[in-house]
């Protein structure tokens, strides 16, 4: 786990992992941006965080953000079966301001099913879940990866299954190949920021995409 001090932002960051990257964050000792459409929604009062109103899919609220940091956490997400185009309209301004401002680093989630690791889901989520009901979000998602990918920031990107609300364990599972059938294909939320924060100062998983799981 890093502990060095660093300026993060943090998209996302009002619920589910996005959230739990904020508490942890802040317990590491980091000074975080997080940028929010509604900051009524973030009950939280920190003198290291700092909460701008503003919009992921707004280039100049994106671009102030992004200012000053030394990394960029991305946790964005949207109801599963929405039409939605949040995760890849914002990944691309992301990737866009952290190469105009020479900010290198960003860790941004996926979901496991995406790209390679499609042949890890279980048949049921691969021909029926995934293509029926799940259908926009993976759509999302790949446009996502794909800006991300094309950049020349130093990504990581992070697959995780089903997400669960239990407490981390710090024992799960990551990096695994895309043939794996022993994996139980659930993580938790916490166990999910806590490896997210880990890649900040690991070059382990720079420009790949490692999937993690119990």
């Amino acid at each position: 786990m890093t502990t060095d001090t660093k300026n993060l932002v943090i998209f996302g960051a009002t619920r589910g992992t996005g959230r739990r990257l904020l508490d942890l964050a802040l317990a590491m000792g980091h000074r975080v941006t997080a940028l929010v459409r509604d900051p009524t929604r973030l009950d939280l009062q920190h003198p290291n965080l700092r909460v701008l109103t503003g919009d992921a899919t707004d280039s100049d609220d994106v671009m102030r953000a992004v200012t000053g940091q030394d990394a960029v956490l991305c946790a964005l997400g949207a109801p599963a079966l929405r039409k939605t185009s949040l995760r890849a309209d914002s990944a691309r301004l992301i990737v866009r301001a952290m190469e105009t401002l020479g900010v290198r680093r960003l860790v941004s989630l996926s979901v496991l099913g995406v790209g390679s690791s499609h042949q890890l889901l279980p048949w049921h989520l691969k021909y029926l879940i995934f293509p029926l009901y799940l259908r926009k979000a993976v759509a999302d998602h790949e446009r996502q990866e794909a800006y991300i990918r094309e950049s020349a920031v130093s990504w990581t990107i992070v697959r995780p299954p089903t997400l669960t609300d239990g407490e981390p364990t710090g024992d799960y599972r990551h990096g695994f190949a895309d043939d794996d059938r022993t994996l139980e294909l659930k993580v938790s939320r916490a166990d999910v920021a806590n490896f997210m924060m880990q890649q900040l100062d690991d070059s382990t998983y720079i420009r790949a995409t490692p999937g993690i799981s119990y």
